[in-house]
């Protein structure tokens, strides 16, 4: 067997699937508040139906949501979503 090489993560998994690190940003703050809406779907025992009239939105594109197809999301819309489920999502720049 080959010997097996750990590579240190650079804390972005986009960054490290070779994403460019403005773009591998933007990806990371999507799955991030999309991991939360879903959570939120979750915890409040919506159903599809029940979370699309929550948040304003087909149930079709919470079935998107629910399955994480982050690529039919930007990044304005997510926020406006959490904003509907009462999440407060910020944008923090750091030096």
């Amino acid at each position: 067997m080959g010997k097996e090489r750990i590579i240190k993560s650079s804390g972005n998994v986009f960054v490290d699937l070779g994403f460019a690190p403005e773009e591998a940003a933007v990806l990371a703050m999507r799955s991030d508040l999309m991991a939360r809406l879903r959570t939120y779907i979750e915890d409040h025992d919506l159903t599809q139906a029940g979370a699309a009239k929550n948040f304003g939105i087909s149930q079709s594109r919470v079935s998107d949501l629910v399955r994480g197809k982050w690529d039919k999301f930007s990044l304005d819309t997510l926020m406006v979503l959490a904003t509907k489920a009462g999440l407060h999502p910020q944008l923090r720049v750091a030096a």
